[in-house]
């Protein structure tokens, strides 16, 4: 974080450098040019091509040449230089060239695009004021997510614990929501972003719902919670997960109809897909009653023989052993001769060895179809292809295969398809059709899938897929990759139904905003603008230093959403409102670029509420009443207790409007009568 610019804290003058106009850096070009500021750029050819046909008019300068060389750093301003953008396709070069920049100006902040991950830490700790991203990754995180067609629009990781970002239209059995004023859904796991009415229009800014509205149903509910602790091991995890499954089970053994349960998982066992598998159950069930029933008749039929050798005269004629019994040799102890055994019985011990013999069969044919799939298994150990509700990537690159990494983090069935064969150390848990696209679509189970994602490299193959792809599965959520921010403004409106994201210009706003000295953590859509987890360290002089969370959440528009006191190693998430920031401080907000704007800027939307006291109504009310004044308004105790004692008044401070309507609902708690007051534009 840094304190706002001494000249004129709404119109920065600072100079910021891009090297490399290919798509990323004419994106970063137009976004910091949103800040006010003046931008410089290099790149080593003449470009011939505008993605963002406004950037020439943009730049204060173009340089032609190599940014490594010290010569045309220094032409393109980097001494006068806050930060450098390099953003060039070669990595080699963007980190030459940020050594080269840090020994001209060694208080330029350096953001290097690279995926060098452990040599950017590296660089971290030895150069200083250094940040470095891989755009690949990114914008990885807006293609699973749209891909999974759930409420679930982001996801990311804070201090061991997993939060997500849910949009959810309110229906008549959400019990929790429903007919309950929007503020009483905040809690200490949950944080309310957003509130739209039917009626309403989509809300621009995080803090402009109404904290008094009632949800009701159709209303749509944007909101972060957390989901779950990462702190315990992977194996503790699916211990836990196997032991509450065990639980289930029992529980609905003990609870439903056990023939209900067993009709239930035949049904499901015989639509499975070995044919073998399902015969020998057949056959292995056959072969107990018959047994049992072989018993019983030897037994009666030859009551002189014990349990014992019926249950082993049994087991021989399931084994083909009827010559063994009836080729004139008498059983033994008994005192019937076998040419005396009934027709019938005769019949029947023949039955049982003619079922014996034909499940040999087919316990021979297991045993071959599992050496058969073992063999298979060590030569391709990926596994099936899923069959229905599942994801189809098409496109292996980096891109791709950082998606499908983060669908599996979230357990999603999914399968690729790439046209040449991957290592085995490369997803080896996920299902891979080798060869062309639009042959593999029919084997990949189209017709069943969720999502289909497009990451290939061409622009037009990508779309040509996705067209074939909708024909044949209307129904399937379809995300098409553009390296081309025109590109994507001109298909989309002709194909609304593909979703088509261009990965430069979600990158380019990390960029941008990490250009200022933000930590961006990571980011997702809303309401159509990118929402970004941004890190701050209060300094002295910040623009957010000596504020309350809550002035920070409505005047700037972000929502805190972790708070960590200077040398405590004790953190708050959702942290309530009241606590005021100092220097050294740590905070993580939700915050869209223009609310980031605001804060560098150090420009705080205007107060326009007031709170009126009318009364206490007890003596102690006045004083729990001076309390609740001082905490959420940060004003000094003496001044609430003075306000306090003079009744009828008018707070002489001026609010937001969360601060004046929680103030009110507090006070009158305390058995203080208290309204809100819009005084309009100050």
């Amino acid at each position: 974080m840094h304190p706002p610019p001494t000249s004129n804290p709404k119109k920065p003058q600072d100079l910021f450098l891009v090297c490399g106009l290919k798509s990323l850096g004419q994106h970063c070009v137009a976004i910091l040019k949103k800040y006010d500021v003046k931008v410089s750029a290099i790149e080593d050819v003449q470009p011939e091509h505008w993605e963002v046909p406004e950037v020439p008019n943009l730049l204060e300068k173009l340089i032609v040449g190599d940014c490594r060389q010290p010569s045309v750093l220094e032409r393109a301003g980097i001494c006068q230089c806050r930060s450098i953008l390099l953003v060039t396709r070669n990595e080699r070069i963007n980190i030459e060239a940020a050594f080269a920049a840090r020994r001209l100006n060694p208080h330029v902040r350096l953001i290097v695009r690279s995926d060098k991950q452990n040599f950017n830490k590296l660089l971290w700790e030895n150069l200083g004021n250094f940040v470095a991203f891989e755009p690949t990754h990114l914008s990885a995180h807006a293609f699973a997510l749209t891909a999974l067609g759930s409420e679930a629009i982001g996801y990311f990781t804070l201090e061991g614990q997993l939060l997500q970002v849910i949009k959810h239209q309110v229906q008549a059995k959400d019990s929790w929501c429903n007919g309950k004023p929007v503020h009483r859904l905040n809690l200490t796991t949950r944080r309310i972003l957003s509130h739209k009415s039917v009626s309403s229009n989509a809300l621009k800014e995080l803090f402009g719902w109404n904290p008094e509205s009632e949800v009701q149903v159709g209303d749509t509910l944007v909101y972060i919670d957390v989901a779950y602790e990462l702190a315990f091991s992977e194996q503790h995890r699916q211990s836990h997960s196997q032991k509450w499954q065990w639980q289930q089970f029992l529980q609905s053994i003990t609870t439903k109809n056990l023939k209900d349960k067993i009709a239930q998982f035949w049904q499901s066992y015989y639509q499975s897909q070995n044919q073998i598998r399902r015969i020998a159950t057949i056959y292995a069930i056959t072969l107990l009653i018959l047994w049992l029933v072989g018993i019983i008749l030897y037994r009666l039929y030859y009551p002189d023989i014990t349990t014992q050798e019926a249950f082993y005269a049994t087991a021989v004629l399931l084994l083909g052993g009827y010559g063994d019994l009836f080729g004139g040799v008498e059983f033994a102890s008994q005192s019937k001769p076998s040419d005396a055994i009934p027709w019938w019985l005769r019949f029947f011990s023949l039955g049982m060895t003619l079922t014996g013999q034909a499940f040999v069969g087919v316990l021979y044919a297991l045993l071959t179809d599992a050496l058969v799939t073992s063999r298979f298994h060590f030569f391709n150990s990926r596994p099936p292809i899923p069959q229905r509700n599942h994801l189809i990537i098409i496109g292996l690159n980096r891109l791709g295969q950082k998606v499908a990494a983060l669908l599996q983090e979230l357990n999603q069935p999914l399968v690729g398809i790439h046209p040449t064969t991957l290592d085995q150390e490369t997803l080896p848990d996920m299902p891979l059709i080798v060869g062309n696209a639009t042959e593999a679509l029919t084997k990949a189970n189209l017709s069943h899938a969720k999502s289909i994602i497009l990451v290939g490299d061409d622009n037009m193959e990508n779309l040509e897929i996705g067209l074939m792809a909708h024909a044949m599965n209307p129904a399937t959520t379809l995300i098409i990759r553009s390296q081309d921010r025109q590109f994507s403004d001109n298909v989309a409106p002709l194909f609304p139904y593909a979703q088509v994201i261009c990965g430069a210009a979600l990158s380019a706003e990390v960029f941008a905003c990490a250009a200022f000295g933000e930590n961006v953590l990571s980011l997702f859509h809303l309401n159509e603008q990118i929402v970004m987890v941004t890190e701050y360290k209060i300094e002295d002089g910040d623009t957010l230093n000596g504020l309350l969370l809550s002035e920070i959440a409505s005047g700037y528009s972000v929502v805190p959403i972790l708070y960590q006191k200077y040398q405590r190693d004790n953190y708050s998430l959702m942290p309530w409102y009241d606590v005021k920031l100092d220097a050294g401080d740590r905070l993580i907000v939700l915050a869209t670029s223009s609310s980031l704007q605001r804060i560098e800027w150090g420009e705080m939307l205007p107060r326009l509420w007031q709170v009126q006291i009318e009364k206490a109504l007890t003596a102690n009310a006045i004083i729990y009443g001076a309390e609740e004044i001082v905490l959420i308004m940060g004003c000094s105790s003496t001044d609430a207790r003075q306000w306090m004692n003079n009744l009828p008044r008018v707070l002489p401070i001026p609010l937001y409007k969360h601060q004046a309507q929680r103030l009110v609902r507090e006070l009158t708690k305390v058995q203080v009568l208290a309204n809100v007051i819009y005084i309009g534009q100050p």
